[in-house]
């Protein structure tokens, strides 16, 4: 049984998307597949000759550069201090917080299970490692891991 929620996005030349997906509002380039299970949100921009594999979230702000691989269960994350209320304890509207934006530079790979929080670059051709946690800036040509992720080799 193929469900498909797509809504508003613009799509490139021969995308592949695959089943139970959620996309909404994004961009996705040319020749790039979306695995099963996956969300990505309004605003956020996927590249050409991507892999997103399948139960990742791609948030509003996230903006990924070509040639990108994204492992299985990748979180991103676009806001620095989420809360479900406003001060005066009705819930939080879109007016109540600021998306933060996220860059993932052309070659990059992001190994599964990592989380990425919001407002950092990872460089071109960057890793980083399976279950990482990316708190800073990933230089690039550089392999990242742990938790928070510490440079652990220059490629």
């Amino acid at each position: 049984m193929e469900k498909k929620n797509i809504v508003n996005v613009k799509l490139g030349k021969d995308v592949k998307i695959f089943d139970f997906v959620n996309l909404y509002g994004c961009t996705i380039g040319d020749n790039t597949k979306v695995g099963t299970f996956v969300e990505i949100q309004k605003n956020a921009c996927i590249g050409r000759n991507c892999k997103i594999s399948s139960h990742t979230f791609i948030c509003e702000g996230v903006n990924i550069e070509d040639n990108v691989f994204i492992g299985h269960n990748v979180t991103f994350i676009n806001d620095k201090f989420p809360r479900a209320t406003a001060g005066d304890g009705s819930m939080q509207t879109e007016s109540d917080w600021k998306v933060v934006e996220t860059f993932v530079k052309k070659g990059a790979s992001i190994g599964s299970s990592a989380t990425i929080l919001c407002g950092v670059t990872i460089g071109e051709n960057a890793i980083v490692g399976a279950g990482a946690v990316v708190t800073k800036d990933v230089p690039p040509d550089t392999i990242v891991g742990g938790v928070p992720a510490k440079i652990i080799k220059v490629i």
